[in-house]
């Protein structure tokens, strides 16, 4: 004859429904807790139609030596950066040059960076070879806070290692400037790639970096990294993103060469 099992009261079996019924809610909370908060795309300009009122401004030939001259055009679905050998800024003596632009702007509004925020840049990029890494600074993209003209913070460069030509994403405003994603240049040359930056800001900010080898997020990635303690100060202003070409002249002459650079399927989101 088999034994049977004790059987609890009934004062057991309600204090442990009574238990379980609190319990639940506080089980599902972790789950929700943890889910990636959504981000939210706030930048997506179109050339069409938002033209240069995409940025909140052109810098270029700032000393007006070359008025016939179309620095920043929107061509059919991107925007084309030119620059040509004898530009030079009104910065540095007559040692630079530059044609950026510089913010986002979404219907008329400025977005803007700030400490604490994280945000993720991506965009498809063409260069050219007759875009050329060079042996003093060559920024094809910037961060900055306006208001005290701080930075470069995260850079984009393009420089050398001797006759090798690299592309790196860099904590340029960090001792020693460290690379977060490093990659050699010339395979990524005469086509459409894709840059996915993600930059929390903040004086021990955060940075990430993803260099595809293709358009579109889902190319084959050439170089990725992330850094933490990166200085991306707002300084009580804001972070603002630069593209295009701003390059030292004091470089080969042979890598100072009229060139340009492509941009398109800009997009900016905030976690």
């Amino acid at each position: 004859m088999s034994e049977s099992l004790p059987q609890p009261s009934r004062r057991t079996v309600l204090r442990t429904l009574a238990v379980t019924a609190l319990a639940a809610p506080l089980a599902l909370r972790p789950l929700t807790a943890l889910a990636a908060p959504a981000a939210t795309t706030l930048w997506h300009p179109n050339p069409a139609t938002d033209g240069l009122k995409a940025f909140e401004g052109i810098e270029a030939d700032r000393g007006n030596k070359h008025p016939g001259r179309k620095y920043v055009v929107v061509e059919d679905d991107h925007y084309r950066f030119n620059i040509w050998a004898d530009d030079r800024d009104t910065t540095g003596g007559g040692d630079r040059q530059r044609t950026e632009s510089k913010g986002m702007v979404q219907n008329g509004t400025a977005l803007k960076m700030h400490n604490g925020e994280t945000w993720t840049i991506n965009y498809d990029m063409y260069m050219p070879s007759s875009l050329h890494g060079t042996s003093k600074f060559t920024h094809i993209f910037q961060t900055k806070t306006p208001s005290t003209n701080g930075g470069p913070w995260v850079t984009i460069d393009l420089s050398r290692d001797g006759s090798t030509e690299i592309i790196q994403a860099r904590a340029y405003a960090n001792s020693g400037s460290p690379a977060i994603a490093k990659t050699n240049l010339a395979p990524l040359r005469d086509k459409w790639i894709n840059i996915t930056l993600t930059l929390t800001p903040g004086s021990k900010g955060k940075a990430a970096a993803i260099i595809r080898s293709g358009a579109g997020t889902s190319a084959p990635i050439a170089a990725q990294g992330q850094l933490s303690n990166v200085n991306i100060p707002d300084e009580g202003d804001y972070v603002r993103p630069k593209w295009g070409i701003y390059r030292s002249v004091q470089s080969a002459k042979s890598d100072i060469v009229d060139t340009y650079l492509l941009f398109k399927n800009y997009t900016a989101s905030k976690a």
